[in-house]
């Protein structure tokens, strides 16, 4: 009975001390010699699966450890599949917490006021933190898939910075940026000033494209936007240089002449009235809000100072008076 007692006793302490060591070895710092190591737990994985995965991708625990671990916390059938960084001085337990609440390592895309929609498609499609699923559909495609009331996508998607867990679909980036701009685009159509040119706030969301491109100054915005206003209730054309450049296309390498000028596409706003028939740009807030709120002013006309700033001036005599003074 005695030796039957002692196995026993040994036994207890045998295994409080694989708890004490365990506890402890749990608040001790990994050692990732000062470097942030990432690694992905794929979906359907078990706690033994999830703990290999870890290990085999650089994590300095061993994976029966991190195994033990979740399993004495009750915690093992609570870990989230997805990809994660182990930042340096973080613990064994601080890494089973952040694996628990899908604490996901985090991607970002930018995509920047005044980018056309390729643009956008090709900052997304070179980030090497999502999925590519949408890689190979065409615009009309992607379209479709977001159920989009237009089949073109120009303009329709806002400008941010977005962020996503790595390994996120593309199409999630997409989602968010055309329910965003659609957001905004019926936020300033409700709160739009009254007597403005546009039909619906496509038209709209088109001159604000426009804006965009023109104007190098915020506070200028609200100004241009009532030039081009004015421009449409008169029946003037607009003569916007930059949707001569979008209608280009890849023809524009950095310079624009009167040949360009004088050749009709359907983005001339030289030779055609009205608006384009699409936007032409990705517009931010700022513009939005300028194109439905324009300055109250009779301004028909602006000239580049040089400095970034413009002139305006309500004829064609005031105009060439300021173009001769800041062009010529």
């Amino acid at each position: 009975m005695s030796l039957i007692k002692n196995l026993f006793i040994l036994l207890v302490l045998l295994l409080a001390a694989m708890v004490g060591g365990l506890i402890y070895w749990s608040g001790q710092a990994l050692d990732t010699d000062g470097k942030t190591v990432e690694f992905t737990i794929k979906a359907g994985s078990g706690v033994r699966s999830a703990s290999r995965q870890i290990q085999e991708a650089g994590v300095p625990v061993p994976a029966i450890f991190f195994e033990l671990l979740a399993r004495a916390s009750g915690k093992a059938s609570k870990l989230k599949a997805g990809s994660y960084e182990l930042d340096p001085g973080e613990t064994p337990l601080q890494l089973l917490d952040k694996i628990v609440n899908g604490e996901f390592s985090q991607g970002a895309v930018a995509v920047i006021e005044g980018w056309t929609f390729a643009q956008m498609r090709k900052a997304i499609d070179a980030s090497p933190d999502l999925k590519h699923d949408t890689k190979s559909w065409s615009d009309r495609d992607l379209m479709k898939k977001l159920n989009a009331d237009y089949a073109l996508p120009e303009g329709l998607f806002f400008p941010d910075t977005y962020l996503f867990a790595k390994g996120t679909s593309d199409l999630q980036v997409y989602q968010q940026a055309y329910a965003a701009q659609s957001k905004r685009l019926d936020d300033a159509w409700e709160a739009r000033s009254a007597g403005l040119p546009y039909k619906n706030k496509y038209e709209a969301l088109i001159m604000a494209s426009i804006i965009e491109k023109e104007t190098g100054q915020k506070s200028e915005r609200s100004m241009i936007s009532a030039v081009f206003a004015n421009r449409l209730k008169s029946g003037m054309l607009l003569q916007t240089d930059p949707t001569v450049i979008y209608g280009m296309g890849e023809r524009y390498q950095g310079k624009i002449y009167k040949k360009d000028l004088l050749t009709d596409t359907p983005y001339n706003t030289y030779t055609r009235a009205g608006l384009p028939p699409t936007p032409i740009a990705l517009p931010g807030l700022a513009s939005l809000t300028a194109a439905l709120n324009p300055a109250q002013s009779e301004a028909l006309y602006f000239v580049a100072r040089g400095d970034g700033t413009s002139v305006f001036s309500d004829n064609l005599s005031e105009h060439n008076r300021a173009v001769n003074k800041y062009q010529r």
